[in-house]
Order: C-alpha cells, then sequence, then structure tokens
C-alpha cells in the first residue's frame, strides 16, 4: 500500500513501506518543525539529583491513607469522575489559605497542564507570551505547542528581575501574557512580590507567576498569593510534585479570579483529573503538615550544599527553591560525566560554567559533596566574571 506523506521541503512523497517515516516526512505544523520535546536526562543512577524532586519518600502513614482513598475510589470507576473536582478545590483552597475559595482554585495533571490551559484561553496564534530566561524551560515549549509567541527578555545581575528591568520588556513588546517564576527555576532565585506589581500595573494581559517552589522560601515569606484581590488578571500556579512528594501523581493547580477559571473550562478536555487523582491528592492534602515536615530537611540540605560548594571554590546563587545552582564549572559537560561515573547525576542546563543540582537526603547530599570535590581536584574551579 502506498499513502502520501509530507516530504522535507512540504511537498507531499510516496511512501510505500519500505523506509521508516521520520518526523520530517509527517504533515506536521510548520511552527514545530526543529523543536525537540522536552526531556532531562534518565540515567539510573544511584544518587538522581537532577529533576528537583522531593527525595523523600511519601510517610507511610500517608501511603496508607493515599491507598485506601484510591482503593474507595476505585468502586466507582467505571463512573466519569466529578468533572469540577469540587472536594480537591476545596481541598486545595483550605490549604493555600489567603481567604481563597474552591471558585477561585483550578487544578490539572501537572502544572505544565495548568499552564497549557492557560495559553489555550489567552495565548495561541496571534498571541505572544513574555518571559525572562533562563526560566523554566516548559514555558516556551508549551507556548510552542499552542502556536503562541515566545519574547525572552533580559535579566538582571544573578538572575535577578528589578520592576524596571520587567516593566521595561513589557512596554517594548507589548504581550498578552507575561510568565514569571519565583522562585526561579532553574536558578532559584527569589521573585520580588514589587515586581510582579509592576507588570501587572503596565500590562493589559495576564500575568502568570509560577510558585513550583513556594513551600522552600524562607517561611513567612509573602508570596504572589497575597496579591490575588482587586487583580483578576493575575494567576498564581503551585504543584504539589515538589514539597509535596508527589511528582509522580501529576497534581498542579492555581489560584486566580472565578473568572479566569471559567475561562479554563473553555479549553479543558472533559473529565480531565481522573477519580484516583482526586482521591489521592485529597488524601495527601489531609495529612498536609507531616508531609510538608520534610521540607526543613530539603532546606537544610540546600544550605549545607551551598556553604559547602562555595568553600570547594564554586559560586552557588542565592536559592529559595529545592535546588542549587552554582557557577565556576571548568567544563561542566565534562563535570557532569565523572559525577555520572561517580553514581550521582546533576543537571547541565547548558549555562556556561554552571550546573545545578536538587537538594536530597542527608546521604544523598554527602554523595554528591563527596563527588564534587573529586570533580574539583579533577578540574579546579573557576573564578567567573562580576
Amino acid at each position: 500500500m502506498t499513502v502520501r506523506t509530507a516530504g522535507r521541503h512540504g511537498a507531499a512523497a510516496a511512501y510505500d513501506g519500505s523506509v521508516a517515516p521520520t518526523l520530517d516526512d509527517l504533515p506536521i505544523r510548520n511552527d514545530l518543525r526543529g523543536q525537540t520535546p522536552y526531556g532531562a536526562p534518565q540515567e539510573h543512577v544511584r544518587v538522581q539529583l537532577n529533576v528537583n524532586e522531593n527525595t523523600h519518600p511519601v510517610p507511610q502513614d500517608v501511603a496508607d491513607d493515599i491507598v485506601a482513598s484510591v482503593r474507595q475510589a476505585l468502586a466507582t470507576v467505571n463512573r466519569y469522575p466529578d468533572r469540577e473536582f469540587t472536594t480537591l478545590r476545596e481541598s486545595l483552597a483550605g490549604y493555600l489559605g489567603h481567604d481563597l475559595t474552591a471558585e477561585q482554585i483550578w487544578a490539572a495533571n501537572g502544572s505544565n497542564e495548568v499552564i497549557q490551559q492557560l495559553m489555550q484561553a489567552f495565548g495561541g496564534p496571534g498571541r505572544s507570551v513574555l518571559g525572562f530566561p533562563p526560566t523554566y524551560s516548559m514555558h516556551s515549549i508549551i507556548a510552542a505547542g499552542t502556536g503562541t509567541t515566545w519574547i525572552p527578555a533580559e535579566r538582571d545581575a544573578a538572575f535577578r528581575i528589578s520592576p524596571e528591568t520587567a516593566v521595561a520588556a513589557v512596554r517594548e513588546h507589548q504581550p498578552d501574557l507575561v510568565f514569571l517564576c519565583g522562585p526561579n527555576n532553574p536558578t532559584g532565585t527569589p521573585l520580588d512580590l514589587a515586581t510582579i506589581e509592576a507588570v501587572y500595573d503596565a500590562t493589559d494581559g495576564m500575568v502568570f507567576v509560577d510558585e513550583a517552589y513556594a513551600e522552600f522560601m524562607p517561611p513567612g515569606q509573602p508570596t504572589a498569593l497575597t496579591l490575588l484581590p482587586g487583580r483578576e488578571r493575575l494567576v498564581v500556579s503551585r504543584t504539589m510534585s515538589k514539597a509535596f512528594a508527589f511528582a509522580g501523581a501529576r497534581v498542579g493547580y492555581m489560584a486566580a479570579d472565578p473568572a479566569v477559571v471559567d475561562a479554563l473550562r473553555l479549553v479543558r478536555l472533559p473529565y480531565h483529573l481522573s477519580a484516583l487523582t482526586q482521591a489521592a491528592a485529597v488524601a495527601a492534602l489531609r495529612h498536609a503538615p507531616e508531609m510538608l515536615a520534610m521540607v526543613d530537611d530539603i532546606r537544610t540540605q540546600r544550605d549545607r550544599m551551598v556553604t559547602e560548594l562555595r568553600a570547594m571554590g564554586y559560586q552557588p546563587y542565592e536559592t529559595w527553591s529545592n535546588f542549587v545552582l552554582f557557577g565556576g564549572v571548568a567544563d561542566p559537560a565534562a563535570a557532569f560525566t565523572s559525577l555520572l561515573g561517580r553514581d550521582v547525576i546533576v543537571r547541565d542546563l547548558g549555562i556556561a560554567n554552571h550546573l545545578r543540582v536538587s537538594a536530597g537526603t542527608a546521604e544523598e547530599t554527602t554523595a554528591f559533596l563527596d563527588a564534587m570535590r573529586q570533580v574539583a581536584a579533577e578540574q579546579p574551579p573557576v573564578r567567573l566574571a562580576a
């Protein structure tokens, strides 16, 4: 059987099954040609500190309650789940506080799906989103996937963003959406609330603040949630992947004006959150204090990494997240390979002379630091220009 496919130059070509087609042979959208999918290296090593997971397992009593809740949900799994995931939204509103109501909460299969739905509703062909790289790589990837033009803007020194820098970029580009990330991934740097306020006042578009690592900020530090009242175009997203050790469950959520939630209903797929996901998340939220108890230990290991990397001669950045970006690495690719040979994986982000490492357990942190000292002996740290 012969079928017609899109040739490498867009023309239809015959395919007789003798040679496996490539992506270029398919009639894919032109703006997706040449793109590569998101994905960190997945190496099976003893110490995995490359994707900012919570390396602490879910406590056994919490796991037992989650399993019991999922088992109960299975009794009616032949029926569609609650399309509005009402109990989960109520639980998330209670967890976030700040006088939020369930009507202001939306959830999806990871915060990436929240971002995708936001761009489907407010972005798309002919619209643009402004971001400040280096930042979470999925922001630009989801923009491409939804046909939204991604506009990169410059950061200030040490990867910070001042109100003046942010407003200048907004005024220059006039985007339909502005994406901010605080604490920023992959740098861990804080995001001042004054910057968010200034950006909001400078645009008529949507302002999205990605707070995936908010629980790792200094205790008592105000978040963008405090800015929601009176700002109907502001969206603040969170995730259960990090502080709640729930990365495999895929639960992300956001808080915003109820009108924004209504907008996302227009683009979400029906019944997008399974009954099992809802049951597991609600059960985990019942144990929020216990689940968050591990955050203090993660902060301790993070700060230990900062102190000891600095003592080795590297240049770690201020971080309010569960990871550390550090400069002064003479050859990041060689250092990555050397660490991998010692059963430790970190992240080479392609930032010259930098690597990023997630904070692990005390044992994992020790293994990383010991391995990093050996790397430093092989290739001494270099001093970066100020």
